[in-house]
């Protein structure tokens, strides 16, 4: 297999601004950087986005666990990810103490577009749409001379443009919570993969629904009986099960583990949502 051309160059820089990286918004965004690009320091991911209804490129876990905390929280309505500072020459406007020969291309000489990890939209309370940047480093990184300046060009960027920015570290990420997310996030989209209409799924969530209120015992023994009764394959009712809570039609704690051997599972059953409400979250 031949390996793949890493050089960065002009020709390269316009073929990606031709196919539209970097532009758009919603299902429509592309991000200037896709996994197929670029080797990874860890895993890469590529994830079927809540709030996009689009794929989404993660480059580490790190940055995975941080979208999908982004992906549940309800007051994100869109994610960017791997955002380009394209106009970052003509943005910032003191420049003269930037090193940015830093990052230009070894052998081509020619500079690299700088991307920023995330572009957050969110919908405040009072209806106005918020932008936030937001650039995903392990801290062990902060201490490297070379990406402190590249997130000096950053937050130069960013504060021209009038958008918070800021630095997200494996500190501030609940590993817990972003694991919980991971465990149900396709739910709302892969039932039909196991054979479910929308409709269906929605039944037998309220069935599920009824047998958790006040329950008594585990989440597996309720599930393992609930499978039974309907004459479903094992693990369909642990499947709709995680999608109640990724409907957010039942409330857990997210940030511990779900154990579902735990006896008496605290449980809050939300007030019941339309039919219509829970098809919309679904993909």
């Amino acid at each position: 297999m031949t390996k793949r051309n890493q050089t960065w160059n002009e020709n390269k820089y316009n073929r990606f601004v031709k196919e539209g990286r970097g532009q758009g918004a919603g299902k429509e965004y592309k991000p200037w950087l896709t996994i197929q690009d670029f080797p990874s320091m860890g895993r890469v991911s590529r994830i079927l986005g809540w709030k996009s209804g689009r794929v989404h490129h993660l480059f580490s876990d790190l940055q995975a666990r941080y979208f999908y905390m982004l992906d549940w929280e309800d007051t994100v309505v869109d994610i960017r990810e791997h955002f380009p500072l394209l106009d970052l020459e003509d943005t910032i406007q003191q420049k003269s103490d930037l090193n940015l020969k830093l990052f230009t291309d070894k052998d081509s000489g020619y500079p690299y577009t700088l991307s920023t990890n995330f572009l957050i939209t969110i919908n405040r309370a009072d209806g106005v749409n918020l932008h936030l940047a937001r650039s995903i480093k392990m801290a062990s990184e902060l201490e490297k001379k070379k990406t402190l300046e590249r997130l000096e060009i950053e937050r130069r960027y960013w504060m021209e443009k009038g958008i918070d920015w800021g630095v997200v570290t494996q500190k501030e990420i609940s590993n817990g919570l972003a694991k919980n997310i991971e465990w149900v996030h396709s739910c709302l989209y892969s039932y039909a993969e196991r054979g479910f209409t929308q409709d269906e799924l929605i039944y037998l969530g309220n069935a599920l629904i009824e047998r958790l209120i006040d329950a008594k015992h585990s989440i597996r023994k309720i599930t393992t009986d609930f499978d039974k009764e309907f004459n479903y394959d094992s693990g369909t009712a642990l499947f709709v099960f995680k999608f109640l809570i990724a409907s957010k039609q039942i409330g857990i704690d997210m940030a511990n583990q779900i154990d579902v051997n735990l006896s008496n599972p605290t449980i809050e059953v939300k007030p019941r949502v339309t039919n219509e409400e829970v098809k919309r979250k679904c993909l």
